[in-house]
């Protein structure tokens, strides 16, 4: 059975991220809604560490991050070392950030993406696989660094 996938969002994202849960719902997936569960002010580097937390542990397979540009929520996530979080505001992005950088994470500015869209590039992004070949050598350099700033600091 699939993992569910993990949602996400600050305040500014919650209507779009309500939206696509119901959407993913309806499509027949599960969804773990990590919140916010309101339109009341919350942090996005607390709900997008909190996600990407739980993709690095495993626990998802995939996750949408929602906040007013999608930027925050991909910055933070990205400190999670082994979680890759993309932001898409096309159909070519979406595509890219899977087949290409194996991106766990998709997140979306809802400021920036209306709910119609949004719901594309999901689509898009959730049926796009990762393609390896030339990108998996990229992407296992970017392991490899990150690798490296964990296990401490690292002079050329």
């Amino acid at each position: 059975m699939p993992k569910p996938i993990a949602i996400g969002s600050d305040d500014a994202g919650y209507q779009l991220k309500e939206a696509l849960k119901a959407y993913l719902e309806s499509a027949g997936y599960a969804v773990l809604d990590y919140g916010s569960g309101s339109p009341d002010p919350v942090d996005y580097p607390d709900v997008a560490l909190t996600v990407a937390r739980a993709v690095a542990r495993g626990e998802h397979d995939r996750a949408v991050l929602v906040c007013g540009t999608g930027i925050g929520m991909s910055i933070a996530a990205n400190k999670v070392p082994g979680v890759y979080a993309a932001l898409a505001h096309d159909a070519y992005s979406a595509a890219k950030a899977r087949s290409s950088n194996n991106a766990q994470i998709l997140t979306l500015g809802a400021r920036i993406v209306a709910p119609e869209l949004a719901k594309t590039l999901l689509d898009v992004w959730l049926k796009t696989e990762f393609g390896g070949g030339v990108s998996a050598r990229k992407v296992d350099k970017i392991r490899a660094a990150e690798s490296d700033l964990v296990s401490g600091p690292h002079r050329e």
